[in-house]
C-alpha cells in the first residue's frame, strides 16, 4: 500500500530534528549554562529564602489550581456532554476563550474585577476577602488559564462513554454516588489525571496573567518565573538559569509521577 506520508526513518528523522530544535536543545542550553558555575554559587542562587518562598508559593498554588480544575472541569464537561440547553454552543465556545485570549489581556481584567474598587472586588472587600494583590488572586489567575485543559481532556471520554452503563447500574439498585463512583469514575479517571496534568504544567510556567494580580511582593506573592525575569533583568544570568533549571527538573519530577499513576490507573481499570 502506498503511504501519503513518507517512510518510517524519514519521518522519524524529520520528528527528531524539530523536537531537538524547538525543545531539546533549548532545555539543554539551561542545564548547560546552569553547569558553567561551581556549587556553591548555584546552591546559593537557589536556595536563597526569597527564591524558595517563591518555588513554595508557584508550586502549592499551581497543584491547588489543576485540583479545583479537575474537580469543576468535570462538571463542566458533564454538563456539555450530557445535558442540552439554549446557549450551549456557546458555553462550549467560551471554554476556549483562555486559549485565544492573551495572558496579559487576561491579567488586567482579572484584576480589574478583583480589585478593591472592582465589581466583585468592592463586595469582597468589605468581608475581609481579599483576592487581588494577594496569593489569592494568583490563585484566580492560574484557574482561569488551566480550566480548558482539563474539560477538553475529560470531554471526549464522557461523550463515547454509554449511557446504557448508568441505566443498568441504576437498575441494578445502584444509587447516583455508587454509580459515579463504580461507572462512571473508572474509565474517566485516566483522562482526568491527564488533564490534570496538563493544569499543573499550564499554571507552573505561567507568567502575563499572574503578575497583574499577584502583587508581587517577595516572600509573599512573588512567583519563580517573575523572579528569574527579575535576575535577567539585572544581568544575573547564572542565578536567572540556576532557578530555571530547578524549575525544569521539579517539574519534570511532578509530570513523570502523574503520569506513571495514570498509567497505572489505566492498566488496574483496562484489566478490570
Amino acid at each position: 500500500m502506498r503511504r501519503v506520508l513518507p517512510g518510517f526513518p524519514l519521518a522519524l528523522g524529520y520528528t527528531l530534528v524539530y523536537l531537538s530544535l524547538i525543545v531539546l536543545i533549548p532545555l539543554s542550553a539551561v542545564f548547560l549554562k546552569a553547569a558553567t558555575q561551581g556549587w556553591e554559587s548555584f546552591w546559593a542562587a537557589i536556595s536563597t529564602p526569597r527564591v524558595v518562598a517563591s518555588y513554595q508559593l508557584t508550586y502549592g498554588v499551581s497543584l491547588l489550581a489543576a485540583a479545583i480544575n479537575a474537580v469543576f472541569g468535570l462538571i463542566f464537561a458533564w454538563v456539555l456532554v450530557r445535558y442540552d440547553f439554549p446557549g450551549r454552543r456557546i458555553v462550549d465556545a467560551l471554554v476556549d476563550l483562555p486559549f485565544a485570549l492573551p495572558t496579559a489581556v487576561a491579567g488586567i481584567a482579572l484584576t480589574a474585577i478583583y480589585a478593591g474598587n472592582g465589581w466583585l472586588g468592592q463586595w469582597l472587600q468589605p468581608l475581609g476577602i481579599k483576592v487581588a494583590f494577594t496569593p489569592l488572586g494568583i490563585l484566580v489567575a492560574l484557574i482561569f488559564i488551566s480550566l480548558p485543559f482539563v474539560v477538553r481532556t475529560v470531554q471526549p471520554v464522557l461523550e463515547d462513554l454509554e449511557t446504557e452503563l448508568e441505566e443498568v447500574a441504576a437498575s441494578l439498585g445502584a444509587d447516583r454516588w455508587q454509580t459515579f463512583y463504580r461507572v462512571v469514575l473508572p474509565p474517566v479517571l485516566p483522562a482526568l489525571l491527564t488533564g490534570f496534568a496538563l493544569a499543573f504544567a499550564r499554571a507552573v510556567g505561567e507568567y502575563g496573567s499572574v503578575i497583574f494580580i499577584a502583587g508581587n511582593v517577595p516572600m509573599v506573592s512573588e512567583i519563580t518565573p517573575l523572579l528569574i525575569i527579575t535576575k535577567l533583568e539585572q544581568f544575573d544570568y547564572p542565578g536567572a538559569t540556576a532557578i530555571a533549571a530547578v524549575m525544569l527538573v521539579t517539574s519534570f519530577i511532578l509530570l513523570f509521577l502523574i503520569n506513571g499513576l495514570q498509567a497505572w490507573v489505566s492498566r488496574r481499570h483496562g484489566g478490570v
